[in-house]
């Protein structure tokens, strides 16, 4: 008993410590697929009744889950880029400029 509780013990701290280095994306992500799964086992068991059932509504939700936590991740103005075209006619990329974000292009 001492050595089960030891080792998930071991494997939460890990599980916590992996998730210190990651950007707000691979967050959203994460938090995205874990409530995804939990929901989705909830939905496949009541639905089938059996593991098969679970396991499937699990995966499933964790992957949609994933899906919609890095698709609404908000972007920083910083790494906006626009295209802008200059004098000559030459079209490059650089941040956009308050003209973008005010309306005014």
């Amino acid at each position: 008993m001492i050595i089960k509780n030891a080792i998930l013990a071991v494997l939460v701290t890990a599980t916590l410590a992996g998730c210190q280095s990651q950007t707000e994306g691979q967050q959203r992500a994460t938090t995205g697929a874990l409530l995804g799964g939990a929901g989705g086992a909830l939905v496949g068991q009541a639905i089938g009744g059996n593991t098969k059932s679970t396991v499937i509504g699990a995966a499933s939700g964790a992957l949609l889950g994933a899906v919609v936590g890095s698709a609404t991740t908000p972007q920083r103005r910083e790494d906006q880029l626009c295209r802008y075209q200059d004098r000559y006619g030459r079209i490059y990329t650089a941040p956009c400029d308050d003209r973008y974000y005010n309306g005014n292009y």
